[in-house]
């Protein structure tokens, strides 16, 4: 479905549900149920765009699929072939900061805008009309070339790779605690106020679905271990360990750690939210020194759920162990 204007740039939406695209009768609980074409109503003009719509699927994001993403960067493909010079896919905030790390990795060069609300539709505050328009005008801007993927909520434009949820209702809800955000939507227009450098290329083949089942774990308090042994057993490709600190764990868990690596990879994460996996720092059993020696991959400063995103796709594409830990390495680099 197009909807056009006349010498505006042209704009792909693809939408798959999520609180944006929320309703229900008045005071109930509400559900995905509105399509592509209501959420943009109106809003090309007042972008200065056209738009191609696409409505892939009507759930809330927590059913949103790495086969749904990749389905998505096909289109944004699409769109881009037949002359789009940007695309904004609408979904829901549970998973965003995942999707929009998965379209990074997915999608052909950005921008590729992700966008959503805290608030339905109808409701005192909603936000995802501004939302979807602040997403449509950075989309079109030709400052955001080059950037990948992006998440614009609140105004703010942020990297897909350092982005996170970090509340459960307030619309600020979206922050980059390592970086900050890039840059705003001012009085309608677009302003950059920093850059990151493009992820590094994927190895091996164009990945697609299947994507390999990867496990992620995490570590508290007095872990006695029984899930990480337990894993041995469950069939993942791949493991993420969301560790405490730097990059730590219980000196009990290094041995079941260690086991996994033989299996297939396994990628080091902190829970801090915040600063990369430590190096060279702390020497005891169980700190980051020697995890790295048995064998485990230093997620950076990617956080452990886009670290697990990016560990199902670089299985899909048929990355050994090695290009596995070579690729988490360049992206810190990057």
């Amino acid at each position: 479905m197009n909807l056009t204007g006349a010498d505006a740039p042209r704009v792909a939406v693809v939408t798959l549900g999520g609180t944006i695209a929320s309703a229900g009768p008045a005071g109930a609980p509400v559900q995905p149920t509105l399509g592509a074409r209501e959420l943009v109503e109106g809003l090309a003009a007042v972008a200065g765009v056209s738009l191609e719509v696409h409505d892939l699927v009507r759930v809330p994001s927590v059913e949103v699929t790495l086969a749904d993403l990749f389905a998505v960067a096909e289109r944004i493909g699409a769109a881009r072939d037949q002359g789009a010079v940007g695309a904004v896919v609408v979904t829901g905030t549970d998973t965003l900061e995942e999707a929009a790390f998965a379209l990074d990795l997915l999608a052909p060069p950005g921008p590729v805008v992700v966008t959503g609300a805290m608030r339905p539709p109808g409701t005192p505050g909603s936000d995802g009309a501004a939302n979807l328009l602040a997403a449509l005008r950075v989309a079109a801007a030709p400052a955001a070339a080059g950037l990948g993927a992006l998440v614009v909520l609140g105004d703010q434009i942020h990297a897909a790779r350092y982005v996170r949820k970090t509340h459960t209702a307030s619309p600020a809800a979206f922050t980059s605690p390592s970086l900050g955000p890039l840059g705003e939507v001012v009085e309608g227009r677009v302003r950059l106020r920093a850059r990151v450098g493009p992820l590094p290329g994927l190895p091996g083949t164009r990945p697609q679905p299947p994507f390999p089942p990867v496990a992620l774990v995490g570590i508290g308090l007095d872990d006695d271990g029984r899930v990480v042994r337990a894993l041995a057993g469950l069939g993942h490709a791949g493991v993420v360990v969301e560790a405490v600190g730097g990059g730590h764990v219980p000196a009990a868990l290094v041995g079941a750690l260690g086991d996994l690596v033989a299996r297939g990879p396994v990628v080091l994460a902190s829970r801090t939210g915040a600063g990369p996996v430590l190096a060279s720092t702390y020497g005891y059993a169980g700190g980051e020194v020697d995890l790295l020696a048995r064998g485990l991959i230093s997620a950076g400063s990617l956080d452990a759920r886009h670290a697990r995103v990016a560990l199902r796709v670089l299985l899909a594409a048929g990355a050994s162990p090695a290009q596995v830990a070579a690729w988490f390495a360049a992206c810190e680099a990057a």
